[in-house]
């Protein structure tokens, strides 16, 4: 196996263990000292500025893709040798200096992998079988995962008190299903009736600390804080995932924005860059499960070209003022939208973090997955598709927030979609904002 895991702090040779697998050939050290960031050291930053998310709100194709294809090759040629000089320990190392309540990571490809490893750590540590998730949150495409995801019908989920486990698409046998038991979002009381209930049967609580699957849909004030507290109070590990808000809210993801020290947590997106990186994380005796007691492992997992793009991710995260950037165009683009949106006396609400946040179309502020339902999802997609013609590209599914990038601070890029947005629109009640 190749090197995958890392304490913080100084890391004894025994804890340096693999999470992948593949003979390391020799390799060209020439050529690895070329690749130190895999990608060519005058492209990173606008490797970062281009995007810290896939679903950036604005891209700018390769006008010439033939040098590209020509750098995938070698990069590829690089990947199979395994070249020695950039290394998963240190990407490990980076998770841990910026979030120091980890004691340990591990590295993956996917986000999905990140959670499905995080579930089962939790239910092998504690010795229970059941996980609790929030309806409309989404935690990757494993069977785990896909309950109570993205019903249009809110009607479907169940009755308020008692929401049902509603599997998303065929496929998931009921057996998997009947261990996921979904909770309402920003519902502290709820979900201690649940745990009252059911407490010696959960594992762990899985959370985005933000809504990403329903424009970015904040927690109320102490929410998390009283829902740490009861975790503690049943023996019920708390899982942030933070795919989409890690290295991204701040340096040390939500977790250190909201205050909040998780037992464990899932990264991958900003942190990747682009590239396929992800990681598990969490306190030294959940981790120490693996891998003698709990599997982990994979072909790629800890492969050195998405352990170097991280690695130079996290450091420029940590050694520049690019996330301070982000969330001061984030602020900016927000304040251009309220002009128009204003102007027009639209209903609407800003939902969400300046890095990464969300338009409803509704009179009232959005605390759950079920209040996204009642939202105006016909404009709002109108609108997207509109932009999308016009040169900038939200999602078009007005259940996924806004990501912003650093390349967005460049130019008159904060005004051109802002401007796109005020221009954007359809036919019928659909109009245009400017």
């Amino acid at each position: 196996e190749s090197a995958g895991t890392a304490a913080r702090g100084s890391v004894p040779a025994s804890r340096l263990v693999c999470a992948g697998c593949g003979a390391a050939v020799a390799a060209d050290q020439s050529f690895a000292a070329r690749c130190p960031a895999a990608h060519p050291a005058d492209d990173t930053d606008h490797v970062l500025r281009r995007v810290l998310d896939p679903a950036a709100v604005d891209r700018h194709p390769d006008p010439d893709p033939n040098p590209f294809l020509r750098y995938r090759t070698r990069l590829h040629a690089w990947h199979v040798a395994r070249a020695a000089g950039w290394s998963d320990e240190r990407f490990v190392e980076l998770v841990c200096e910026l979030n120091p309540w980890v004691d340990m990571a591990r590295m993956t490809v996917s986000g999905t992998e990140a959670t499905m490893h995080a579930m089962r750590v939790a239910r092998a540590f504690t010795g229970r079988t059941k996980i609790v998730k929030f309806e409309g949150q989404y935690h990757g495409v494993h069977d785990y995962a896909l309950i109570s995801v993205l019903p249009a019908n809110v009607a479907d989920l169940g009755d308020e008190n008692n929401p049902v486990g509603l599997a998303w698409g065929r496929g998931i046998p009921a057996e998997i299903a009947k261990t996921i038991i979904p909770a309402r979002y920003n519902n502290i009381e709820r979900l201690r009736a649940l745990f009252e209930r059911q407490g010696e049967e959960i594992a762990a609580i899985i959370v985005e600390p933000v809504l990403g699957n329903a424009q970015g849909i904040m927690p109320q004030p102490g929410f998390h804080q009283a829902m740490r507290a009861l975790t503690e109070e049943f023996g019920i590990l708390l899982i942030f995932d933070e795919v989409k808000t890690g290295f991204r809210f701040a340096r040390g993801g939500a977790a250190e924005y909201f205050g909040i020290t998780p037992d464990i947590a899932t990264y991958a997106k900003a942190m990747g860059n682009g590239y396929p990186a992800a990681a598990f994380a969490g306190r030294d005796e959940i981790m120490d499960m693996l891998p003698s007691k709990v599997s982990h492992g994979g072909t790629y997992a800890g492969n050195r070209v998405a352990a170097a793009a991280a690695t130079k991710t996290l450091e420029i995260l940590r050694d520049t003022d690019a996330l301070a950037t982000i969330h001061a165009t984030g602020e900016r683009i927000q304040a251009g939208l309220r002009q128009l949106l204003d102007a027009k006396g639209l209903a609407y609400n800003i939902t969400g973090h300046p890095s990464m946040f969300g338009i409803m179309f509704t009179e009232n502020v959005a605390s759950e997955y079920r209040d996204w339902a009642n939202t105006d999802h016909e404009l709002y997609d109108a609108i997207a598709v509109g932009m999308h013609a016009r040169g900038a590209m939200p999602e078009p599914d007005s259940r996924e927030p806004w990501f912003i990038c650093e390349a967005h601070s460049k130019g008159d890029a904060v005004d051109k979609v802002v401007t796109i947005f005020g221009q954007s629109g359809g036919s019928g009640k659909v109009v245009h904002l400017m």
